[in-house]
């Protein structure tokens, strides 16, 4: 797949963010059935932004999450979406994760695919699920 240009009415954009962000405390939470479910509750809220997942690597305590969206999203408004988001409802399914005040922790990474292709990324997100 080759880069993803999106169109509207005004704008053409190409803006892929690469975002890393880890589980409060480093926990291992991201196992077995609660991988599965982040997975899809971060495919439906992508869905409704209309945000474009490039590339996604789940490890048992962080998330490589590679997107296109318009920029009208920021990345700060990407992250609050994702994180509140999924920490709510993981901790609502997941009695063993009803406890913790917060899954995430209030910080991540963000670059953008300015300074290399988007190949690249990718290959680098898939290859951290082969080391984890």
């Amino acid at each position: 797949m080759g880069q993803e240009y999106r169109r509207t009415a005004n704008t053409v954009s190409l803006i892929n963010y690469h975002f890393v962000f880890c589980a409060r405390y480093r926990r291992k939470v991201f196992v077995k059935q609660v991988g599965i479910r982040f997975k899809e509750i971060l495919e439906k809220i992508c869905q409704e932004n209309d945000w474009h997942i490039l590339a996604l690597g789940v490890m048992s305590d962080h998330v490589h999450l590679f997107i296109n969206c318009l920029p009208t999203h920021s990345p700060s408004d990407v992250m609050a979406k994702v994180k509140g988001v999924t920490s709510r409802i993981l901790r609502q399914e997941f009695e063993h994760l009803a406890h913790l005040p917060s899954l995430w922790t209030r910080s991540y990474f963000v670059s953008t695919a300015g300074n290399v292709s988007s190949e690249t990324v990718k290959r680098y997100v898939e290859e951290q699920k082969k080391r984890g």
